[in-house]
């Protein structure tokens, strides 16, 4: 990626325009340029305004100046204090990382509540992470790009802000620490729907008059022999001949989840709705009647 500047003649003055481009090789011998982001003018009346909004990271200081930064083929204004010029076709933006989607998602963590209820639930323990910040990661990464946990270690994790957003180095993704974190939180999941439960009420006015209840299954390429519940089954992606698992879920008409399960793979799909409704009317009643 690089800064291009673009220079137009308008009423008789020189306009400049910035946007952020990358390259992309679309052949062995061709490439083509895409405008990543178009930052618009910066001309001389809003050079104080730009001025405001620059920091500069010092990384022998270890700290953050406030500079005015000018191109080259401009003189600097006599009022700019602490200023440079920049020679524009010398930029180049390395290792640009997801920021925006990720932040939105940690923010979404914060308005359900989780840090707070994960916080009483997996704390204690002398780790060197916290795993309320495991789990955070995997339920960001999950929403923002569904994959495999090792993918999270492997790839996204690398191309994204996490860490700063976090407040911690790739210690959070290492994959023993991600599957390990799996089996801390899965003792906790019928609170942790109780809890949702109580948030989509009071944030989004959520009603539990009627709910909506279906199955699907997913299956495994292997023996899957420490898995008891892998079976062979009805395949709802005609793969006969793998063994699988059936995942029953209820939720609201708003498409608010309420409860899952995970059953055998070759559970037939009538005889399950009224084991699950039993199990999932029993605490809710409960929540109702504390409430």
């Amino acid at each position: 990626m690089f800064l291009r500047s673009n220079n137009r003649k308008k009423d008789g003055k020189d306009h400049r325009y910035f946007s952020i481009v990358e390259n992309h090789r679309i052949s062995s011998d061709k490439t083509v340029q895409r405008t990543v982001l178009y930052l618009g003018e910066i001309n001389d009346q809003q050079q104080a305004a730009w001025r405001k909004t620059l920091s500069v990271f010092d990384e022998e200081q270890q700290n953050y100046t406030n500079l005015n930064l000018f191109p080259d083929d401009r003189e600097i204004p006599a009022d700019a204090v602490d200023s440079l010029q920049v020679k524009l076709s010398g930029l180049e933006l390395r290792r640009p990382r997801v920021f925006g989607s990720c932040w939105l998602g940690c923010q979404l963590w914060q308005q359900l509540g989780l840090d707070e209820f994960w916080d009483t639930r997996l704390s204690g323990s002398h780790e060197e992470v916290p795993w309320e910040k495991v789990l955070q990661l995997l339920v960001v990464s999950q929403l923002l790009d569904p994959g495999s946990e090792f993918r999270v270690h492997r790839q996204w994790y690398l191309t994204t802000a996490m860490d700063a957003l976090l407040g911690t180095d790739f210690a959070v993704a290492e994959k023993d620490r991600l599957y390990r974190c799996l089996d801390r939180v899965l003792e906790h999941k019928q609170e942790l729907f109780l809890w949702l439960r109580q948030k989509w009420a009071d944030l989004f006015k959520a009603e539990f008059e009627v709910l909506l209840y279906d199955l699907t299954s997913t299956y495994f390429e292997g023996a899957m022999e420490e898995n008891p519940k892998a079976k062979y089954g009805h395949s709802r992606d005609k793969r006969t001949d793998c063994l699988q698992l059936v995942i029953a879920l209820v939720i609201t008409t708003d498409g608010f989840p309420l409860a899952y399960e995970v059953l055998d793979g070759n559970t037939s799909d009538r005889t399950t709705l009224r084991g699950f409704w039993t199990r999932l009317r029993r605490p809710m009643e409960k929540q109702n009647a504390c409430g």
